[in-house]
């Protein structure tokens, strides 16, 4: 893994959480790249500036390495993206009493006069993050958004004018480009949350902007309604919830389960705890929680079953990591004789890796494109 950063007269030593994955993917892209060269090439100077999606810190680690008494406001709704910089920011031992931290959820002060932008994958995720700017900043504010080159075109100029300010691009760059935005101080309103039915399960969903499957269930998660384990559960982890609905669906199928939904998704934990109440669950048994997989989950808390339906992407890199830790945390997390449920695309070849973690897995059921499988402990 690459991990010296070298830019605009800057270095540093960065790493993506948590540091001893076995990914050999950087903690950095040239987007952070042309962001930084910018600032500096363009003599910007220190002032108060909100970072938003910054992956594993490189931004901040960059303004802070560049000026130590540069006060930052940073929004994540990752929680490995939080960690992550943290470390990065011990690891170069950067002061971090100037930095305070958002979720995506929270507004931004409205003293902010600069704002860096990392583009997300999401586009109705940048528009809702976009629309939340405009609640908060002056007109004139200058917005400076990172970006691959490919990702930038006429539409997307377009949703920036339309929820923030008029919107110009740079020139290519490592085959990225900086989108110049300023703010016309105009107020738009935010998104309203996406909430649909799922009629045969008598239940009612809930998304916020940056959780996967907007207004309908994924494939993956509808086979694994159709095949909820048989048995006596107490107490159950949907890990990786996204809006929560395996959970949800536990908490009806094992009566007085406790039921912890835990995602690296801020906004996830907060629909799911948001379903759990719309749908008129018991309040003692729902238990939420923003984490790294099960980093920091209470060490007293121990399950009999944990449901699963991985991600096996982290940004825009396509990774099979996360799936790993997921996998060795559960087993870690699970009584003796605790069942792991897994939904996945039969090309990830998941029944490798649970074999190898667990020494037994066996197919449950499958179709054309994904497969259930089972691990006990």
């Amino acid at each position: 893994m690459v991990s010296q950063f070298s830019c605009a007269g800057i270095e540093l030593d960065l790493y993506r959480y948590p540091k001893q994955q076995e990914s050999n993917l950087q903690a950095w892209d040239a987007a952070d790249e042309h962001l930084i060269k910018h600032i500096v090439e363009n003599d910007i100077t220190v002032k108060k500036t909100a970072i938003i999606n910054d992956s594993f810190g490189a931004l901040q680690c960059a303004l802070i390495k560049r000026e130590p008494t540069w006060p930052l406001f940073v929004e994540t709704d990752a929680k490995t993206s939080l960690l992550g910089a943290k470390q990065n920011l011990e690891d170069n031992h950067l002061a971090q009493t100037n930095i305070s931290h958002f979720n995506s959820r929270d507004l931004l002060p409205t003293d902010t006069q600069l704002v860096l932008i990392k583009l997300p994958k999401n586009l109705t995720y940048f528009a809702h993050q976009l629309q939340r700017l405009s609640q908060v900043l002056p007109a004139g504010t200058q917005v400076l958004i990172g970006a691959k080159a490919k990702s930038i075109n006429k539409s997307l100029l377009a949703i920036i004018e339309q929820n923030l300010g008029p919107a110009s691009a740079s020139l290519t760059w490592k085959k990225t480009r900086v989108i110049s935005c300023v703010t016309d101080g105009k107020l738009r309103k935010s998104l309203v949350q996406v909430t649909w039915p799922v009629e045969h399960l008598n239940l009612t969903i809930s998304n916020l902007s940056n959780v996967f499957a907007a207004n309908k269930l994924d494939i993956g998660a509808r086979i694994m309604l159709d095949n909820m384990p048989k048995g006596e559960f107490n107490t159950v982890i949907d890990l990786g919830c996204g809006n929560g609905i395996l959970g949800l669906r536990a908490a009806q199928l094992y009566n007085n389960a406790n039921i912890h939904f835990v995602d690296d998704s801020e906004m996830a934990v907060a629909s799911s705890q948001h379903n759990w109440e719309v749908n008129q669950l018991p309040t003692e048994l729902g238990h939420f929680h923003w984490d790294d997989c099960l980093t920091h989950l209470d060490e007293e808390i121990s399950a009999d079953l944990v449901l699963c339906n991985p991600p096996f992407h982290q940004g825009e890199a396509i990774t099979d990591h996360i799936a790993w830790q997921m996998f060795l945390d559960a087993r870690r997390r699970l009584a003796p004789g605790g069942l792991l449920q897994v939904v996945g695309n039969r090309h990830l070849s998941y029944h490798i890796k649970l074999q190898r973690i667990f020494k037994n897995c066996k197919t449950v059921a499958s179709n054309g494109k994904f497969v259930i499988l089972q691990a006990r402990k």
